[in-house]
């Protein structure tokens, strides 16, 4: 979705669906466990961020913060909260709610009403109760709970490192395309700024190929990749190399694994299939067969002169006869000799010329 400027606004952005790794999930889950956990104090950790917030109580609470800053832009702003989506109402709470009950269950519930109906969050992001209760779908209720914090960034609420970088990046390509800025964002504590000397030993480091796949550095975090003219813009996330891909980010191993043509090959191509060797027969030992030739027995074997070749097996693929039939079918026998009465029918029932007889005649 582009603003009326014509830049995607990296608070309208979402999260692309990827198959990643474990390492690019693991990477999202730090980056928004240490932002619940500066916001509300969680003891919240990246190994056990579903389980703090399986009982619904902080999800909940988190919503109705958003909506009461959203009610408060409105008040302040009232200029720019007319161009936003703002939740008009909050959810209800069981702040006692038990891990796995049923009152925790409706709080998780509660929640994900709250995102489609209030927030306006597309169905792709959206998670059920039993991915964050039965742990399925971890994943999507983690780009739900990003998104969330994305668009709560708008009313001027603290954001995960993640989408204050995606703002940075945005307010980029404005200045490369001279564009004018975007709306300034609320107050916020500022970031620390990246360290991009770090960055280009980390990323010069990942490839270690005798034939190297390029990675030009273009500006700070931003290189061109391979023999094309890609531009990437490429972060630290703690101890995560990050590369921002569409409207979302990935890991740079995870990246590289689909753009490098050795990773690539590695990955993707299948390992021939070896043919099942042939057993050899006690006291005849065969030699190996060549390539596109059937292998021929030993001079002198039983049943065959000394240039006798084995007859060819039948092909997987081209099923026999028996192998055509179902397990309740068996193969056809030949059909039996008529009978007497049937032979006398045959050749004209008594008519001159007959040699039939009926019995007893």
């Amino acid at each position: 979705m582009m603003n009326p400027k014509g830049i995607p606004g990296a608070a309208e952005q979402s999260i692309r669906p990827y198959k990643s790794s474990e390492q690019y999930l693991y990477a999202m889950k730090e980056d928004l466990a240490e932002w619940l956990k500066e916001l509300y104090g969680l003891d919240i950790e990246a190994g056990t961020f579903a389980t703090a917030l399986e009982t619904g109580a902080a999800l909940c609470a988190h919503a109705n913060n958003v909506t009461r800053a959203a009610a408060e832009l409105a008040r302040a702003r009232p200029e720019r909260a007319r161009c936003l989506r703002l939740p008009a109402a909050g959810v209800t709470c069981n702040p006692a709610a038990q891990p796995g009950t049923f009152q925790a269950r409706d709080n998780v519930s509660n929640f994900i009403r709250w995102c489609r109906k209030e927030m306006g969050i597309k169905e792709v992001l959206m998670f059920e109760t039993e991915d964050l209760v039965l742990r399925k779908n971890e994943k999507n209720f983690v780009l739900c709970l990003l998104e969330v914090a994305r668009r709560a960034s708008r009313f001027g609420m603290s954001a995960p490192t993640l989408v204050q970088m995606e703002e940075e990046i945005e307010e980029e390509l404005r200045r490369e395309l001279d564009l004018p800025p975007g709306e300034a964002p609320l107050l916020r504590p500022p970031r620390r700024p990246q360290a991009f000397q770090n960055l280009d030993q980390m990323v010069g480091s990942r490839c270690t190929c005798p034939v190297q796949f390029p990675m030009i550095k273009m500006s700070e975090g931003k290189y061109r990749v391979g023999d094309s003219s890609t531009l990437i813009f490429v972060r630290i996330l703690r101890s995560h190399v990050m590369v921002r891909v569409g409207g979302g980010w990935d890991t740079l191993e995870h990246y590289l694994d689909k753009h490098d043509p050795c990773r690539c090959t590695s990955l993707c191509d299948p390992q021939p299939q070896r043919s099942a060797a042939p057993i050899p027969m006690a006291g005849h030992p065969q030699p190996s067969p060549q390539p596109g030739k059937p292998p021929a027995r030993e001079p002198g074997s039983p049943g065959t002169g000394a240039a006798s070749v084995t007859p060819a097996a039948p092909q997987p693929h081209e099923p026999t006869r028996e192998q055509h039939q179902g397990p309740w079918q068996s193969p056809r026998a030949p059909p039996a000799p008529p009978g007497p009465f049937a032979a006398w029918m045959l050749c004209g029932g008594g008519s001159p010329g007959c040699s039939a007889r009926l019995p007893g005649r």
